[in-house]
């Protein structure tokens, strides 16, 4: 397994978050792409299938996204596989995401 590693610019912070953004990104794909996966998801964050884009604007959305993916230890090996990187990584990402808890707005 890789690791991927930032170099350049002056702000490693911005650079780490813009790495696990990404990263949280291809999780979403890695669900997306198999219905019993993505539907976990959704059922557990109450998002419908219908609500997914609009809900990937929320601020925190892909920490969610990353938590839920840590959350089951299974979909992490899975999905670190899938990636090419160690768990490990994907842990790190969650936690650069992490500064707040993501919650869907309900009204």
């Amino acid at each position: 397994m890789k690791t991927r590693h930032l170099r350049g610019g002056g702000d490693d912070g911005a650079a780490r978050r813009t790495a696990a953004e990404a990263l949280a990104i291809e999780a979403l794909n890695y669900l997306a792409a198999e219905p019993e996966r993505l539907g976990r998801f959704l059922a557990l964050t109450g998002i419908g299938p219908l609500e997914i884009r609009d809900a990937a604007a929320a601020p925190h959305f892909l920490a969610g996204v990353l938590d839920h993916v840590v959350g089951d230890e299974r979909l992490l090996v899975e999905f670190a596989a899938h990636a090419q990187i160690k768990p490990e990584a994907v842990m790190r990402a969650a936690t650069t995401l992490g500064d707040g808890v993501w919650e869907r707005d309900v009204p």
